[in-house]
């Protein structure tokens, strides 16, 4: 059976067929988010921080950490990449102890992140770029670490899923040439965004159906590109996840934070319901007006997505008697109930 082992220094992740779904934490990336790229330019690391332990705390099993930032100060990532993100990798390994996935398309930035990890983390990636394979594979053998495998190569990004099939092939027996065994590669099969192409969701299927049974090998993807564009893009990722499971992808880099109610959206509450006649109490807490009117909640916690994989996870027997569905949805105690027993006493039943 194909395992893929993920560690940091006192944790482990296993990625493969006969495993719990791994979720891989996307949110330590600056692509895209202007205000933590301007943060991490500025030396400031407070949202890093606030990143890692949220994922951590919503469920994830691995980090994927990317410094790919582009200065304002020095536009080449060849000169600041690599420092920046061995001072993440460091720092994030202060706060959480869950295996890393180091994850850069500057080669000096990957073998950066490899030298400042405790463990065995995922590296991320190597294409079928002749250029790429050549730079990344030696670094894979020589840190003994396995590799997240993108379907594309010099021709580009196919359409069509047989090409793509072929040049994972291509990857898993360039690697073998280095001796790096099948259950050390993560293929990556490229999810396309279902709004321009309606067969993606079932080309994907397919090819995780084949690159397990041909190739023997784990697959993974970036779970939101199925919904990029789209409406209720929850929606349509709590959808494809379990799919993607029942058809036997073992993992996928994604948000588990289901994202706090925002401010603005509790005020525009507040004033309906102020309007609408309703007495609220002035010092009403706003985490408690959300959980009243349905709103959500103010804290980071474990996205909807999250909450599909775990079913997923106990209708495929990845979740032995349902412990973690169980444990994820059992209500919290109530306040000064924290401690009581089956028999209502604090303490629990008094012996004869």
């Amino acid at each position: 059976m194909t395992r893929t082992i993920v560690e940091s220094k006192t944790r482990t992740a296993v990625i493969g067929f006969d495993q719990p779904f791994c979720v891989i934490g996307e949110r330590i990336n600056p692509t895209g988010r202007k205000q933590l790229a301007a943060q991490l330019e500025a030396g400031d690391f407070s949202t890093v921080v606030k990143d890692a332990i949220a994922q951590a705390n919503a469920g994830a099993s691995v980090l994927d950490i990317n410094a790919g930032v582009v200065y304002n100060s020095n536009p080449n990532p060849n000169e600041t990449e690599p420092p920046l993100m061995t001072q993440i990798v460091k720092l994030v390994q202060g706060f959480v102890d869950l295996p890393l996935c180091i994850d850069s398309s500057v080669p000096a930035a990957l073998e950066a992140g490899l030298q400042a990890c405790e463990g065995r983390p995922l590296l991320n990636s190597v294409t079928g770029e002749e250029e790429r394979l050549e730079f990344v594979l030696p670094l894979v053998k020589k840190y003994n670490v396995p590799v997240v495998a993108i379907s594309n190569d010099d021709t580009g990004i196919s359409e069509d899923p047989d090409v793509r099939f072929e040049v994972a092939r291509k990857i898993v027996q360039r690697a073998a040439d280095f001796g790096i065994p099948a259950h050390d590669i993560v293929v990556d099969p490229l999810v396309m965004p279902i709004g321009a192409m309606g067969t993606a969701g079932l080309q994907v299927f397919a090819l995780v159906r084949r690159l397990r049974v041909e190739l023997g090998v784990n697959t993974t993807c970036g779970a939101s590109n199925i919904s990029f564009g789209l409406p209720n893009r929850h929606g349509i990722n709590n959808a494809f996840l379990p799919m993607a499971i029942g058809a036997g992808m073992t993992s996928a880099i994604m948000n588990p934070v289901g994202l706090p109610v925002a401010p603005l959206k509790i005020a525009q509450k507040r004033a309906e319901v102020a309007a609408a006649g309703l007495f609220i109490p002035e010092d009403m807490d706003d985490e408690i007006f959300c959980q009243i009117f349905g709103l959500g909640s103010t804290l980071p916690k474990s996205g909807s997505e999250m909450e599909a994989i775990r079913a997923a996870n106990f209708l495929t027997n990845n979740d032995p008697h349902g412990s973690e569905w169980i444990k994820a949805n059992k209500a919290p105690p109530k306040a000064g109930e924290e401690n009581r027993g089956r028999a209502g006493r604090v303490g629990g039943r008094r012996r004869a």
